[in-house]
């Protein structure tokens, strides 16, 4: 975020929005919320108690990767509130497809990694070690670079600095929407890794732990409202309070470090 720009979203919209917070004229409009898949699961969990605040209000989440959602914006798919990269906030913002000084970032999430559940828990805890893991796993499953997710531009960066690319391509599971952990939990790949935060509510898994520190990268979110949002002051509300305390600690449950905090 540009220096004092939290601090200017904020104030703002806390001071505009937040004070809608409890009351809804009888205009209100379904917000339509499209978020990077990694966010998706903080954004669903607030969806409830936002509405119940806030009645007449109805939050509908959409999901992609960020390359996907810039596409879909790009496309001039109409929506309400997006939640991305910071980067991809600024540069939507820049061609006039969010509101400039309406962005609020929101927090960070590492990738991790995880097994199906019962299987034996390998050893992440150094690059040496995770390296070894990698290359003894019958098959690996993470995000399709080609599709624009965070994670998997990043792990497959990473395979190539490890040097075993080569290695592992022919076990590797190429997955082009979001669902890693699932292709561990149906037994399609018996390692998966992906964002933290996408990997902890899955079913049929174990989640071994994050990436060793040396290996570790981060994905930042910020969310923006739209140019032509049909409710600005819905979304607006929505953002802070997904960036209040509430959303913290959402944030937390999900595997994700808040901003700023």
């Amino acid at each position: 975020m540009k220096a004092g720009s939290r601090g200017l979203a904020l104030g703002c919209f806390a001071l505009g929005c937040f004070a809608l917070l409890m009351t809804r004229p009888a205009w209100a409009e379904t917000v339509k919320v499209l978020t990077a898949g990694a966010f998706k699961q903080v954004v669903v969990a607030l969806v409830p108690s936002f509405e119940a605040a806030r009645p007449g209000d109805h939050i509908v989440v959409d999901n992609d990767t960020v390359g996907a959602l810039v596409r879909r914006v790009d496309g001039r798919e109409t929506f309400d509130l997006l939640v991305l990269s910071p980067a991809a906030i600024e540069e939507l913002t820049g061609r006039g497809r969010l509101v400039p000084g309406s962005r609020i970032d929101l927090a960070r999430v590492g990738i991790g990694v995880a097994v199906k559940a019962g299987a034996p828990v390998p050893d992440i805890g150094t690059a040496a070690s995770f390296t070894k893991t990698l290359l003894a796993a019958p098959s690996i499953a993470y995000l399709d670079p080609a599709a624009g997710g965070s994670s998997g531009i990043y792990v497959a960066q990473m395979l190539g600095r490890l040097g075993i690319a080569e290695a592992v391509a022919p076990k590797t599971v190429l997955v082009p929407g979001g669902l890693v952990a699932q292709q561990v939990a149906n037994g399609t790949a018996a390692l998966g890794i992906h964002q933290i935060s996408e990997l902890l509510p899955v079913p049929g898994i174990t989640y071994v732990g994050p990436l060793p520190a040396e290996l570790q990268s981060y994905t930042a979110y910020a969310g923006a409202v739209a140019s032509k949002a049909a409710d600005p002051a819905a979304a607006s509300a929505f953002l802070v309070f997904l960036a209040g305390s509430e959303g913290i600690r959402v944030m937390h449950e999900k595997g994700m470090e808040p901003a700023g905090r």
